[in-house]
């Protein structure tokens, strides 16, 4: 963490990555409201779906982008560990959406009772998108520090 504070060429990376996953959150998040809001699918199906979608892009884009001087592994070993290491990712995701979702959905039902805010969004899919949200951040650092380390480990 501190080379990402202290070094330059580390802090631009971690911010392609983020940019990546920002266009990955995109894509992520379009195909997850398609899925749940007009083929109802189930949220966590709909986040497993949209999140290896979105894994094929972010691969592809900070192989491009974020690590072009990465190189010396061939590509598909590279897509394989870049994978493992979404996975992972995912398998955090999986229980934090389980997990939060629910409580999101309270707090906010909560939050207009008190306030008497009217809405005029379904309180489920407000809450659906923002513990899509906090997840996609939680996750951002496992995939950034895991794959720069792993994955990317021939960039100097």
């Amino acid at each position: 963490m501190s080379a990402l504070l202290s070094n330059r060429v580390e802090r631009t990376r971690f911010i392609r990555f983020a940019i990546v996953g920002a266009l990955g959150t995109v894509v992520d998040f379009v195909v997850m409201n398609i899925l749940v809001n007009f083929l109802s699918f189930h949220l966590v199906l709909a986040g497993t779906i949209s999140f290896i979608i979105a894994v094929f892009s972010n691969f592809t884009w900070n192989r491009i982008w974020t690590f072009p001087d990465s190189r010396l592994k061939p590509l598909f070993r590279q897509l394989t560990e870049f994978f493992i290491v979404s996975l992972i990712g995912l398998f955090i995701r999986i229980p934090t959406l389980a997990i939060l979702e629910p409580l999101i959905s309270t707090l906010l039902n909560q939050i207009i009772k008190i306030t008497n805010i009217s809405i005029n969004l379904p309180i489920k899919a407000i809450s659906e998108n923002l513990t899509l949200a906090v997840t996609i951040i939680i996750v951002l650092f496992w995939n950034f520090f895991a794959n720069r380390y792993w994955t990317y480990s021939d960039v100097k």
